[in-house]
């Protein structure tokens, strides 16, 4: 039986899947939102998971590799759009996209444990807001800006000003039972549809009408993600769980 590997629709995650096919793997849409319960339900074998998703299930989630999404400095794809200041955001509503919560969690952490904001309310982006968050191939469709919210904020921006670490989206992960046979299967499929995704979009970039892109801002764009782990990135999970746990007390 083929192992079923999660695919996510954003541009940021196309070359993770570049030789997924060919390698025999089953590719099935899922969205990060749905990422973590998709394996737990067994809809899934691996998939790409929000980092806040993963802690806390090492009973059920094995690691692939170091393969992830994280941003060196700007993440270039998510964003905090304000009618005023940052600062000036107590009491105000703030709408959110449920697409990840990584990015809601890193949202909620750089307000109240960065900037000291004691939020009145999260919302729907349906719903009226001073303020509103977006990420994804949405985020890169309004990072120009946003028509009425002329304060803009890079969230991985944010976060590396403040730290100096890189930032951690998501990261690949495993049902602890999966085949050792198929987790370096798909490890190796990884490893080198990344080698060969990442060169393309380098590369060959082509115009992305969708997300009112050029090439050159598709190679600007990538030029900022990182997609393995390293030290700073393993320092920064750590980091930022212990902001959660911060933010949860």
């Amino acid at each position: 039986m083929a192992t079923k590997v999660g695919r996510i629709p954003y541009m940021i995650c196309e070359p993770f899947y570049f030789d997924t096919e060919r390698r025999g793997l089953e590719l099935v849409d899922t969205m990060p939102q749905r990422a973590v319960d998709d394996i737990e339900q067994g809809i899934l074998d691996a998939a790409l998971v929000p980092v806040v998703d993963i802690f806390g299930k090492e009973d059920v989630l094995q690691p692939v590799g170091g393969f992830c999404i994280a941003s060196t400095d700007r993440a270039g794809s998510v964003f905090l759009y304000s009618k005023v200041p940052v600062e000036e955001l107590s009491g105000a509503r703030v709408g959110l996209i449920e697409e990840s919560r990584t990015s809601v969690k890193l949202l909620q952490v750089l307000l109240k444990l960065k900037y000291q904001v004691e939020v009145g309310e999260f919302v729907g982006l349906r719903d009226e807001h001073d303020a509103f968050m977006v990420m994804g191939d949405r985020g890169l469709r309004q990072r120009r800006g946003a028509r009425g919210f002329p304060h803009r904020y890079d969230l991985g921006e944010e976060w590396y000003q403040w730290t100096k670490l890189p930032f951690v989206y998501a990261r690949w992960m495993a049902r602890n039972d999966l085949d050792p046979t198929a987790l370096a299967v798909l490890e190796d499929t990884l490893y080198v549809g990344l080698e060969d995704g990442v060169d393309t979009l380098y590369h060959i970039a082509e115009p992305r009408e969708n997300l009112l892109m050029l090439p050159r801002d598709v190679v600007d764009y990538v030029q900022g993600i990182r997609y393995y782990l390293g030290m700073s990135e393993q320092k920064s999970m750590r980091v930022f769980r212990e902001y959660i746990e911060q933010l949860d007390a």
